[in-house]
């Protein structure tokens, strides 16, 4: 499913996020897994474009639709990004509504944006076709996912929802609570009330919200929120986590 099909259908999507593990099965055990959607790291990994463009294709081949956090708000990033197959292009500490109109520029081509051209490549997968067709098919296939992740995002966030092209956000909720002050304080009252404005001028502007938990409570309770893409863990966490349950566990059995 394409990430715009996935955004138009209403409920609960659900998906993880890939930042270590660029192995070629990746998209058929996030299929067989129920996975939804893959946010693939550009931002926090090791990854670069080459990289990155096999993990999209791994994982659009199994059907799943994809995020990709390009490193920077640069023009460039944004424009390899969508070229090498980047449906949704989450995009790091955006604090103002110009700075996600410039991304959203850099990603649709004309008339919507001034994107460079490119066809016949892995975002139009490889098909020729007419021009005036390529472009509004990139188009209906690209969207800007901006980070809501600092103060001034947060105080601006209206303004973002607002913006043509951005059909998603994403709260960054470690950086978040780094720019409030109270890293890690997710209880805290300046953290709750900022994620509400959040959620208040996404429901406004009826632009899908995302967040990454660590657990199906968390998970559950962020949906309740109001958050619609429930990215669980990622799979250097998970595999750590089931590695640890797996040998604390034989320990246990042995003692």
């Amino acid at each position: 499913m394409s990430l715009s099909d996935l955004l138009e259908r209403p409920g609960l999507k659900v998906g993880t996020y890939i930042g270590e593990f660029a192995t070629p099965g990746i998209g058929g055990i996030l299929a067989s897994a129920g996975c939804e959607f893959a946010f693939v790291d550009m931002e926090h990994s090791g990854f670069g474009f080459e990289t990155a463009g096999q993990v999209l294709r791994n994982v659009q081949g199994a059907g799943l639709a994809t995020f990709l956090r390009v490193p920077s708000d640069a023009r460039h990033h944004v424009q390899r990004a969508a070229d090498i197959g980047a449906e949704g292009v989450i995009l790091p500490m955006v604090g103002s509504a110009e700075q996600a109109r410039a991304a959203v520029a850099a990603l649709k081509y004309p008339p919507e944006g001034e994107r460079g051209v490119i066809l016949g490549v892995a975002h139009d997968d490889y098909q020729p076709q007419p021009i005036a067709e390529a472009f509004a098919a990139a188009n209906r296939k690209t969207c800007l996912v901006p980070l809501i992740e600092t103060a001034e995002g947060v105080e601006n966030c209206d303004a973002i929802c607002a913006e043509p092209g951005v059909d998603a956000i994403w709260i960054g909720h470690l950086d978040l609570s780094s720019s409030l002050g109270i890293p890690g304080a997710f209880e805290s009252s300046r953290f709750t009330e900022a994620v509400t404005q959040i959620m208040h001028s996404a429901k406004t502007h009826g632009v899908a919200v995302g967040q990454l938990v660590n657990s199906a409570d968390d998970g559950a309770a962020c949906y309740r929120q109001g958050s619609d893409l429930i990215c669980y863990s990622g799979d250097v966490w998970l595999l750590r986590q089931a590695l640890a349950d797996g040998l604390a566990g034989i320990r246990a059995k042995l003692t």
